[in-house]
């Protein structure tokens, strides 16, 4: 057994890649007073605010480095769909954003819910939403990415969910924090050691 040092500035995480192959059996949809709405032609910033409410806790940042054009070309891509998950009074309080650029297959890019909703069984609804969205005819495969620094029950929800884990990874990459793309006490349950010069 090897312990790998990490660099001040930089992060590493275990990346869990999990896959449906079968659209899962038809069962009735969880309740919830939450609404999943289609974003079509996302504007960047728009798409920035809602990306960062629902992110920043779990260190989400990589859209966030992109400039308006870079990030336009994908969330306007129509092979990719955007959804925003609504309140009651209207208010945007999670995403979900699917992939069909692969033949075959959908990837869940990102699915989350804001910190504040975690723990009201809002998750379930949302990923028999996105299910639904995501198997399309033609659809054999429909996949997403974990990792360690999303939420402690991420895996096993996804697990839960008829999820099949198929792959680990390790990702290091720049703290978001220190290069400012999310603010120094985003994610306070994962240290920021801030580079020593």
């Amino acid at each position: 057994m090897a312990l790998i040092a990490v660099a001040p500035g930089e992060l590493a995480t275990i990346v869990t890649t999990l896959e449906m192959t079968a659209r899962p059996p038809l069962r009735p949809m969880p309740s919830s007073p939450l609404r999943l709405v289609r974003w079509n032609q996302p504007e960047p910033a728009k798409y920035r605010t809602l990306f960062a409410r629902v992110g920043a806790r779990w260190l989400w940042y990589s859209r966030l480095a992109l400039d308006d054009d870079a990030l336009a070309a994908i969330v306007q891509d129509p092979a990719i769909a955007v959804h925003a998950v609504l309140d009651r009074a209207g208010i945007e309080v999670g995403m979900v954003e699917l992939d069909h650029r692969t033949a075959g297959a959908c990837a869940i890019a990102y699915f989350a819910l804001v910190p504040e909703l975690a723990g009201q069984r809002h998750g379930r609804w949302l990923m028999a939403e996105t299910l639904a969205r995501a198997w399309r005819p033609g659809v054999a495969r429909v996949w997403l990415n974990t990792c360690t620094l999303d939420h402690p029950s991420a895996l096993g929800f996804y697990r839960a969910q008829g999820f099949t884990a198929t792959a680990r990874t390790i990702e290091t990459f720049a703290d978001p924090r220190a290069s400012g793309l999310l603010p120094a006490d985003a994610a306070p349950q994962i240290p920021y050691l801030a580079s020593r010069r």
